[in-house]
C-alpha cells in the first residue's frame, strides 16, 4: 500500500445502518470496493446501488484489499471476523495492508489485537465514528483515530470520504476509548434532557417551549438540539442508534474508569438507568426511546 490519493482496493465488513452509507461514500469516491456481511440481503442492496463486489468470506476481503474497514457491533464480533476459523480475515491479509476498526469496540481488546495483526504483516488502527446515520449519509462524521500517526496518514484520504473531522487521539485504542467516553457524555445529556422534558410537560409547559428555552440557554446539548423534537416529541424514536449499543458504550466507559482508577460520580447511576431501559424496552429499541421508560412511570 502506498501513500497519497491512489484509489486502492478497499474491503468493508459490516453493511448495517451505519456501514451501508459509509461504504457507499467510499465507492462514490472511486475506490474499488469489496464488501462482506452475514446478511445476503444487505450485500444485494449495496451491490445494486454501487459498483461494490460482494465477497463470500472475510478471507476473500483480505486477499483482494489493501485497506479493510470493520464496522461491527462489538469487540467479540471483531475478533471472530479477524481470527475465527479458516474463513477469517487475518491469515489472508495482504502484506502491508491496513485494518481499520471503525466499530464501537473495547479499547483493551483493541490493544490486544494490534500485535497479532503486526505479526501477520498488517497495520491496525482504531477509528470509530460519531454522528449517526444522517452524518454517515452526508459524509460529515467525526472520526476518532488511534494508532501510529504514519499509518493514519496513509489512510486519511479514505477516512475523509466518510468524515469531516478526523481527530488523532493518540495510541492504539484511544479512538475506541474516546468513542465510549463521548457516548457516555451523550447518554447523560440525553437522559437529563428527557427528564427535563417530562417534568416540564407534567408541570404544564408545552414541549416546544421547553426545548426552545433549553436551546437558547445553558442547558443546550446535542440531544436538545437534534433529538428531543425530532425523535421524542414526534414519537418516532428512529434515530438509527440502538439502546443496546448505547448501554454497551456506557459499560465500556465505566469499565475504563475502573481500569484507570478514575472516580466517576455519575457513572454507575447512568449505567443502571440504561440497563433498566434496555431490560424494559429491549436492546433493539432506539436509544431515544429511553424517554418511554420515563413516560410510563
Amino acid at each position: 500500500m502506498t501513500t497519497g490519493e491512489r484509489k486502492y482496493p478497499v474491503g468493508f465488513i459490516g453493511i448495517g445502518k451505519m456501514g451501508y452509507p459509509m461504504a457507499s461514500r467510499i465507492a462514490a469516491q472511486g475506490y474499488p470496493l469489496h464488501v462482506y456481511d452475514i446478511s445476503a440481503a444487505a450485500l444485494a442492496v449495496i451491490c445494486s446501488q454501487t459498483d461494490a463486489r460482494a465477497e463470500k468470506t472475510p478471507a476473500d476481503i483480505g486477499r483482494n484489499c489493501e485497506a479493510v474497514i470493520l464496522m461491527l457491533p462489538d469487540s467479540a464480533v471483531v475478533k471472530k471476523v479477524l481470527f475465527g476459523g479458516s474463513g477469517a480475515l487475518t491469515a489472508h491479509l495482504l502484506p502491508g495492508s491496513v485494518v481499520i476498526d471503525m466499530s464501537s469496540s473495547d479499547p483493551s481488546v483493541t490493544r490486544e489485537i494490534g500485535p497479532r495483526l503486526k505479526q501477520a504483516g498488517a497495520d491496525f488502527i482504531d477509528a470509530p465514528v460519531s454522528g449517526g446515520v444522517k452524518r454517515a449519509i452526508d459524509g460529515s462524521l467525526a472520526i476518532m483515530a488511534g494508532g501510529d500517526g504514519a499509518v493514519i496518514a496513509r489512510v486519511k484520504p479514505l477516512l475523509s470520504a466518510m468524515g469531516k473531522s478526523i481527530i488523532e487521539t493518540g495510541m492504539l485504542g484511544s479512538g475506541h476509548a474516546m468513542k465510549a467516553l463521548n457516548n457516555y457524555v451523550s447518554a447523560a445529556g440525553l437522559l437529563a434532557a428527557c427528564e427535563a422534558l417530562k417534568v416540564g410537560v407534567d408541570f404544564g409547559i408545552a414541549p416546544d417551549k421547553i426545548i426552545a428555552v433549553l436551546n437558547a440557554s445553558t442547558g443546550k446539548n446535542n440531544s436538545t438540539e437534534n433529538k428531543l423534537m425530532q425523535y421524542i416529541v414526534s414519537r418516532l424514536f428512529n434515530s438509527g442508534f440502538s439502546l443496546g449499543l448505547m448501554r454497551k458504550d456506557i459499560n465500556i466507559a465505566t469499565d475504563l474508569a475502573k481500569t484507570t482508577g478514575s472516580r466517576t460520580l455519575l457513572g454507575e447511576v447512568l449505567l443502571k438507568s440504561w440497563k433498566d431501559a434496555e431490560k424494559k424496552l429491549g436492546a433493539a429499541a432506539d436509544h431515544t426511546a429511553i424517554f418511554q421508560m420515563l413516560d410510563s412511570e
